[in-house]
């Protein structure tokens, strides 16, 4: 992975064509698919964009002939979202599909993850950004060690919601108690973990039961089918637990004879709300100043909130540069060079070991870094904890500390996924080796 899928590890679609223009709704909602190779993901994602009436007729046709080409009777909706050629002929997901669709009520993309253990990277990638992971889970065969591996790393990735999707209903006779026997499982193993919000839903994607209209065939169930259920979660909240966070990742001053005087700090705001005449800390210089105003491809806005690409002027001529952080005075991150983090390593020439040294991108900032130590390595299966670990190799995960060569403005993960995120890259080959997760940070007196 190059350090062009920088963005894409830690922030997973961001980068994505057309991106901009959809980020500025506080009506969009990202979630991502996972589960086992063949829990039915990629159908059930097909299945919202045909029932949602939103695919071309020309990409039906495709799917169509593609469908009745591999022999089948039906319209083999996972197709939709299964591109590539290596994942049609084996049948599997194997790289992070995106997809974008709307109702009248909300804008959506989905990132559809691979199931398979040896793609956690990718499923790492697609759900760091998601606001709802929905855990698929085979009616007949119940929770599996995917079911807890997926809720694993979506805890860990701190999704704030979490939709058990209790696919095949149909082949189980929508049967009640084969539902209630999942939803009780799948409840004892997620006490374990961190799930602020849980909700099971049975559904049949290959029927369309409970997907996007209600289903006739399970009268038991009371509850809303699941497109229903997306558009009407809240999740502005879960992107402004923190307080304002601007990385600065671009300084602006036109060449122009009319703009001469223009000088504006471009962005994406990572926590917290930007408003005109607010008072500021510009961090490393610890300098404070206030908002003079804040402009958008669109022209001059009141306030700016997360995640809107803004350029903020400031009241006062500061020395600012990329990686530089604008915060509020009493409320700034945590300027570590000693880190601790969870990271998941997506490098397979070669493992994390201690001592090793890479280049960190963090936010907007670039620094080099050093493994001192590995705490532990995580059986994502089992969630035991191998403290004897001496190496991290390729799709596992682990709890590691770094020392950085110069701070890094830093708030625990859960609290900001943004500002608490960041990739190792190895200066070597360039490529992105790990997706990393600052966990506690040393007590600030």
């Amino acid at each position: 992975m190059s350090t062009e899928s920088i963005e894409s590890t830690v922030t997973s679609s961001e980068d994505l064509a057309g991106q901009q223009a959809i980020d500025t709704s506080a009506d969009l909602l990202r979630f991502a698919t996972a589960g086992s190779v063949d829990d039915g993901k990629s159908t059930l994602i097909g299945r919202l964009l045909f029932d949602s009436k939103t695919i071309f007729e020309d990409q039906l046709e495709s799917v169509e002939q593609v469908s009745k080409d591999r022999g089948n009777d039906y319209t083999d909706l996972a197709l939709l979202t299964d591109g590539l050629r290596a994942e049609r002929e084996q049948g599997i997901t194997i790289d992070v599909a995106y997809r974008y669709f709307a109702t009248p009520k909300r804008k959506f993309i989905i990132a559809d993850t691979p199931g398979h253990i040896q793609y956690t990277r990718n499923m790492v990638t697609g759900a760091s950004t998601a606001d709802v992971a929905l855990i698929l889970v085979d009616a007949r065969k119940g929770v599996i060690e995917q079911s807890r591996r997926h809720t694993f790393l979506a805890t860990l990735l701190s999704v704030p919601h979490i939709v058990v999707c209790v696919n095949k209903m149909d082949l189980v006779d929508y049967a009640e108690e084969v539902f209630e026997d999942i939803r009780r499982e799948f409840t004892d193993f997620a006490s374990r973990l961190r799930v602020p919000d849980l909700t099971f839903i049975p559904i049949s994607a290959l029927a369309g039961d409970n997907v996007v209209n209600r289903s006739e065939k399970m009268p038991w169930f009371d509850g809303r089918p699941l497109l229903s259920h997306l558009e009407s979660l809240h999740v502005a909240s879960d992107r402004n637990l923190q307080d304002v966070r601007f990385p600065v990742q671009y300084v602006i001053r036109p060449q122009s004879h009319e703009a001469r005087d223009y000088r504006g700090y471009a962005g994406t705001v990572a926590g917290g709300v930007l408003k005109k005449g607010d008072a500021v800390r510009v961090l490393p210089s610890g300098l404070e100043t206030t908002i003079e105003g804040i402009d958008t491809a669109d022209g001059p806005v009141d306030e700016a909130y997360p995640p809107m690409s803004v350029t903020v002027r400031l009241s006062d001529e500061i020395d600012i540069s990329r990686g530089d952080m604008i915060c509020r005075p009493n409320n700034s991150p945590a300027a570590l060079q000693d880190i601790d983090a969870q990271i998941c390593w997506m490098d397979e020439s070669a493992p994390l070991v201690r001592g090793k040294k890479y280049a960190i991108k963090h936010t907007t900032r670039w620094a080099r870094a050093m493994v001192k130590d590995i705490n532990y390595r995580v059986d994502v299966n089992t969630l035991h904890r191998d403290e004897e670990a001496t190496e991290i190799r390729l799709n596992e995960i682990g709890r590691i500390q770094l020392r950085v060569t110069q701070p890094l403005f830093v708030d625990p993960y859960r609290q900001n996924r943004r500002t608490g995120a960041f990739i190792l890259v190895d200066e070597a080959t360039n490529k992105t080796v790990a997706a990393g997760m600052v966990g506690t940070l040393p007590h600030r007196s």
